[in-house]
């Protein structure tokens, strides 16, 4: 009849033993614990001054946002790419029993070899033509090729300045409606301006003033553009030509912009320096 009541105690036992053997396991980690609260406690009781208060914490995020510099726009990243390969161009034109007539037109470098793309309106029958770098070099130039039927000329000039890039040549097959389209140029002179726009259309025709002959192909464009800016590369969001701005449309005789350009496709403007299309 004793058997289960020893049985019971040795089971207690047996119980109370694991549980002595748990807290004694425990006590390292309880010390450590009390140890870390304790050495807390007794640095900040020490040191008061060192304390980082919340508001403190929150200053420092907000200091820490407020100097973070955003990405800078697309539009500032192109016009940096472009500023090194557009030029100015002017151009003189003797006229008889009368001064000569003087013309304003941008320009940019498409290679290795000084090449510089432009509409031939801009220089067509000039007598004289003077480019302006990037870096103010001036020198006159010569049109070594022309493609009246898309109003492409191609410049080299006699000597080149001592720093200068070649534009890099984008895709316009891979553009659509919608997509942003930068134009760089020389506007009434003014020079080294930037548009932003987007592209309008694609495959458009336009006739240029005093001339027999439409353009068809054309891209569209409502980036603004006037005069001084033909000849002007059209670019996309990475900086790429991606056209040669050629014209303006406006209902009225004035010659400003109203809200339509259009720039031959640098594919086919290029074919004139051997170039191949795209």
């Amino acid at each position: 009849m004793n058997e289960p009541s020893l049985s019971t105690t040795d089971r207690s036992q047996s119980r109370l033993g694991r549980l002595r053997e748990r807290i004694r396991g425990m006590f390292p980690f309880l010390s450590g614990v009390v140890a870390a609260f304790l050495a807390f406690f007794l640095y900040n009781f020490l040191f008061p001054a060192n304390q980082v208060t919340e508001a403190e914490v929150s200053n420092a995020i907000a200091g820490a946002l407020a100097s973070a510099t955003p990405r800078p726009a697309y539009s500032v990243q192109v016009y940096q790419v472009i500023q090194p390969s557009l030029v100015m161009i002017e151009s003189e034109t003797e006229i008889e029993n009368a001064d000569a007539e003087r013309g304003l037109g941008s320009g940019v470098i498409v290679d290795d070899m000084g090449n510089i793309l432009t509409s031939l309106h801009v220089v067509a029958g000039a007598t004289k033509i003077v480019v302006t770098f990037a870096d103010g070099t001036r020198a006159e130039a010569a049109v070594v090729s022309e493609q009246p039927e898309i109003d492409i000329a191609v410049l080299q000039t006699a000597t080149m300045p001592e720093m200068w890039f070649p534009a890099t040549l984008g895709n316009p097959g891979s553009m659509q409606v919608g997509d942003e389209a930068y134009v760089v140029g020389n506007p009434f002179g003014l020079y080294s301006s930037m548009s932003a726009g987007v592209i309008s259309g694609f495959n458009r025709t336009f006739q240029p003033p005093n001339s027999g002959q439409p353009i068809e192909g054309l891209i569209q464009f409502d980036a603004a553009a006037n005069p001084g800016n033909s000849g002007g590369p059209l670019l996309n969001r990475n900086g790429h030509v991606i056209g040669i701005v050629t014209g303006i449309i406006n209902p009225t005789d004035e010659s400003f912009f109203v809200g339509i350009g259009f720039a031959v496709p640098i594919g086919t403007a290029a074919g004139g320096i051997g170039s191949p299309p795209y």
